[in-house]
């Protein structure tokens, strides 16, 4: 492990909506970190090294029995520690102080009182007060032997506490979370508590990511299913950098890409950046899988089982290659490692995740550790353009989940230059960046409409916009009408088959983004 990785911070997770804030605050200080299940080994929390530890919060209660406990170590270490509303009551309880109800949960914004000087309130006034976010039922009612209370709040006198003698603090409140107005300062001085500098940044990660690439692949050959998104591009092309032409790359069309973008994905990394491509059209293939088929979750799944096929018989042409690239990021590995319970099945999703198992591949995953927002530094630094840096996220089974009912050429061409239009004034609007997705739904709803001096009987296209930070909740996006306007006329007078134009104006939830 490179010395990138010497600055540490360990999160243990006990359930908190608020763990990955935790985490991306503390990497926006330049500070590496990572997150692990509260239920983690001694062993792999000694062989992880923090400088420092922060105990997430969680919807459990610490007087609940079979709530949720850190490993001893936490103690042992004699590293910095720092609970988080439940990490606070778990800390007060496990060194002999008292949680209870509190007489009055407190969700939402509270004004919390400095009441004495400490190195977490680094900055900060006795006696001031600022808001800051609360979500709790419990309290610490009584403070463990050598804490003394740093912080009050109406409803939690102990709102935030700390060790007289060893670098140990609580708080009730949620510093990590927007609201509270100078959670990042709070944050930041426990960062330099830990000792931490900030020297972790994308330029040296890179780097560190080229040697361990290098190490694991040594001279065996790489397959990467590209699709042009961000994920997967930034791995393609971390991966070449890293091994040149020991990389392959299949892009499968399917028939449901967006328009322009098996030219602009062969224009990027064949001709600019020569990276090995081979381009697989299988659109009539995809096609004749999904004819009549119009329940969403069938087209998902012969879409997942076509793609894997296509890929097989592919990579099998490549010959003798050792390992599979996948763009997994940080997210999905929290997912799947995290506290908290199972969670229902909205939809499934479209990966090559049945992929290694069938193939027999070694997994190279290189964006394992960063989120959406590094891999997209992690792009820039390595000099990928802005159109697909910062391309929108687009589902793996592509068109065929908004174009609602069945599948045909004619519809699917529809639907792709309905959506170019509404991409294109989005755009030229200045909005692109600032909406988190903008697409075109092809609905199966055919209505009367005049042109001209003659009837038509045509397909509704319906306009959706979200603004989203992690695409977990999302809200309708406020687009002028004026945007609004100019979208719908463009659509019903360039584009065959659409004659009438609605907005979606429905959040997550209780919708979800994609209408499939």
């Amino acid at each position: 492990m490179s010395d990138i990785h010497a600055e540490k911070i360990l999160i243990l997770d006990f359930g908190s909506q608020y763990t990955q804030l935790i985490a991306r605050r503390v990497r926006e200080m330049h500070v590496y970190c990572e997150i692990l299940p509260c239920t983690t080994s001694e062993e792999s929390i000694r062989n992880f090294a923090p400088k420092g530890i922060i105990l997430s919060g969680g919807p459990a209660s610490v007087e609940t029995v079979g709530s949720p406990v850190a490993p001893q170590v936490v103690f042992d270490l004699g590293v910095p520690l720092l609970g988080i509303c439940y990490g606070l009551q778990y800390l007060a309880k496990a060194l002999g102080g008292r949680v209870g109800r509190a007489p009055q949960r407190e969700y939402g914004r509270a004004p919390v009182k400095i009441e004495a000087a400490s190195p977490l309130f680094e900055g900060f006034d006795v006696g001031e007060s600022c808001d800051v976010w609360m979500s709790h039922g419990d309290r610490v009612e009584e403070l463990p032997p050598g804490f003394r209370a740093i912080a009050a709040s109406p409803s939690s006198p102990l709102a935030a506490v700390a060790h007289v003698e060893k670098p140990i603090f609580g708080v009730q409140f949620h510093p990590e979370v927007h609201h509270s107005a100078r959670g990042k300062e709070i944050l930041q001085n426990f960062l330099r508590i830990s000792g931490c500098t900030g020297q972790w940044n994308m330029a040296s990660f890179s780097k560190t990511l080229v040697e361990q690439i290098r190490a694991q692949v040594g001279s065996g050959k790489v397959i990467c299913a590209l699709s042009g998104g961000v994920d997967s591009a930034v791995t393609a092309l971390l991966i070449h950098k890293a091994i040149g032409d020991q990389l392959h790359c299949i892009f499968v069309d399917h028939g449901l890409l967006r328009k322009g973008e098996r030219e602009q994905v062969r224009e990027v990394f064949q001709d600019r950046f020569h990276v090995p491509l081979e381009v697989i059209d299988a659109r009539a293939r995809f096609l004749g899988k999904l004819d009549g088929v119009t329940d969403p979750e069938r087209k998902r799944k012969i879409i997942g089982h076509e793609f894997i096929e296509v890929f097989d018989e592919a990579a099998k042409r490549v010959g003798d290659a050792k390992f599979l690239a996948q763009g997994t990021v940080y997210p999905d590995v929290i997912e799947s490692i995290s506290f908290k319970g199972p969670s229902a099945t909205i939809k499934s999703h479209h990966n090559v995740g049945g992929l290694p198992e069938k193939m027999n591949l070694a997994l190279v995953e290189p964006l394992r550790e960063l989120f959406k927002d590094e891999v997209r530094e992690l792009g820039r630094e390595l000099g990928m353009p802005e159109h697909i840096v910062n391309r929108q996220p687009f589902p793996g089974p592509g068109l065929a989940i908004r174009c609602l009912g069945g599948l045909t050429d004619e519809r699917l061409e529809t639907l792709r230059e309905a959506d170019a239009i509404v991409r294109e004034e989005v755009a030229a609007a200045g909005l692109h960046d600032r909406i988190w997705q903008a697409f075109a739904v092809l609905l199966p709803v055919r209505s009367v409409g005049v042109m001209g001096d003659e009837r038509t009987y045509d397909e509704t296209c319906a306009i959706r916009a979200v603004d989203s930070v992690d695409a977990m909740t999302a809200d309708w996006s406020r687009l002028p009408h004026e945007l609004l306007a100019k979208m719908s006329t463009r659509i019903c007078n360039e584009v065959k088959g659409i004659n009438r134009v609605v907005y979606d104006i429905s959040s997550k939830p209780p919708a979800t983004i994609e209408w499939e």
